[in-house]
């Protein structure tokens, strides 16, 4: 499991998120980077979370809800989602037995600006690019801590699900949005204590990652009752 680092480290990523993102050619020092937090927390008052979609796969109006919270940078929600993943949506996704809602978890820049590429498709692309980011989780994050050699990744990806690049870089550039996300990051984390990545909301009870032999037997006893 990943753990969630400070909200310190995530106000930083919503100013990474934005125009500073595609304009910067290093890393900002440590001055700057203290400057860059407290404008993020005298903008919090502008923060709107109700214009962030929930991704949703499966029925909607299914009686069995899970809510997967992940991070695209985590290499446990790579495996969680090329092997567990991939049997619940063929078993209990597909074939609606289950609502399935993705949600971002931001415990770094880069993890901010994958989900920012995702949501860029809307909700047609988002899951097709989600699996793209943790497919080529380790290429993508080749770049280190180069922040222009990740953005440069993330766009080939981008370009790979269809996107152009003024519309990949207009995404990338949009602080509004950036912000609004980390916020809606923390509001889902808090209200549902998220503590680490992968984790699982069924029904309302919260789950760490799990073999599929026990998330099938959870899910199971859900559709029984």
């Amino acid at each position: 499991m990943t753990k969630i680092l400070p909200v310190a480290a995530i106000a930083l990523a919503i100013i990474a998120g934005g125009g500073w993102l595609l304009t910067q050619q290093a890393a900002a020092p440590t001055d700057t980077q203290t400057r860059l937090l407290g404008a993020a927390a005298a903008q919090t008052t502008d923060i709107d979370t109700s214009t962030i979609a929930e991704m949703i796969q499966g029925d909607p109006e299914a009686s069995v809800e899970v809510i997967e919270y992940a991070s695209y940078t985590c290499p446990h929600c790579a495996s969680f989602h090329a092997n567990q993943y991939q049997q619940l949506k063929e078993n209990y996704i597909d074939t609606g037995l289950i609502r399935f809602v993705y949600r971002e978890v931001y415990f770094d820049r880069p993890g901010l600006w994958g989900s920012m590429l995702a949501r860029c498709g809307g909700e047609e692309r988002f899951f097709g690019i989600s699996n793209l980011l943790y497919e080529q989780q380790r290429e993508w994050l080749a770049g280190g801590q180069d922040p222009n050699l990740i953005v440069e990744n993330l766009r080939r990806i981008g370009l790979t699900a269809g996107m152009d690049v003024e519309q990949i870089d207009a995404c990338l550039s949009d602080g509004e949005n950036a912000q609004n996300l980390v916020a809606w990051f923390e509001e889902n984390a808090a209200a549902d204590s998220v503590r680490s990545t992968p984790s699982f909301v069924i029904n309302g009870e919260l789950h760490s990652n799990m073999n599929y032999a026990d998330f099938a037997a959870l899910l199971d006893a859900e559709l029984a009752e």
